[in-house]
């Protein structure tokens, strides 16, 4: 019987990705190969309660929404998580990855839309991401940049010219306590870039 090590199930509105606004079952899973200086979810570095599939998936079938993201920490750090995004979309749901993008994705079922994360400098890990997982994405995925400061917001436009990565699903999310999303709105309507200004909206609404 195969099991996850799972930090918490919860029952929310999607805050980003082109999914924002709808109402989502968040299965965050325990454990992170990276140390970003911004994470809002450190608690989830820490241990969390070993569950089996069945047990996961009887938890998320208590809510009515059939959109399911899997996020952490980093969902991939434990190997037998692509398993259970097959299980889930085998159930029919609408199967969400939140990813670091600094591991492989080659195991991920191809149906699960990806939410690859680019890490800029400002989060310290800014050399982690595997660009070769970008050839790995279907057009269904989606890439977000979490910017602190206008060289983060620099260095993310410069990857998506160097890798050709307009008419992708783009995301440029402001850390709030660092640079106010009114600046780097400024910052693209300058440069018209073609990407999304992702606001987090069940911080606003402040849910989980």
């Amino acid at each position: 019987m195969k099991h996850l090590d799972i930090c918490e199930i919860f029952y929310s509105l999607q805050g980003e990705s082109s999914y924002m606004g709808m109402p989502c079952v968040f299965v965050r899973l325990a454990g992170c190969n990276l140390r970003c200086s911004y994470c809002d979810t450190t608690y989830s570095h820490s241990r969390g309660r070993m569950m089996s599939f069945e047990e996961i998936i009887s938890e998320v079938s208590q809510y009515p929404a059939k959109l399911v993201e899997l996020t952490g920490g980093e969902p991939l750090w434990q190997e037998e998580s692509p398993a259970l995004m097959q299980a889930l979309l085998e159930r029919g749901y609408t199967v969400l990855l939140e990813t670091n993008g600094s591991l492989f994705l080659d195991e991920v079922p191809r149906d699960v839309i990806k939410i690859v994360d680019i890490k800029c400098p400002g989060s310290s890990e800014g050399d982690s991401f595997q660009f070769a997982n970008l050839k790995l994405l279907a057009p269904h995925d989606e890439i977000k940049f979490v910017l602190t400061n206008y060289p983060d917001y620099c260095f993310a436009r410069e990857i998506i010219q160097r890798y050709q990565l307009a008419g992708r699903g783009l995301h440029f999310s402001p850390v709030t306590q660092l640079l106010p999303a009114g600046l780097l709105a400024e910052w693209l309507l300058a440069d018209g870039l073609p990407v999304k200004l992702g606001m987090q909206l069940h911080k606003m609404l402040n849910l989980r």
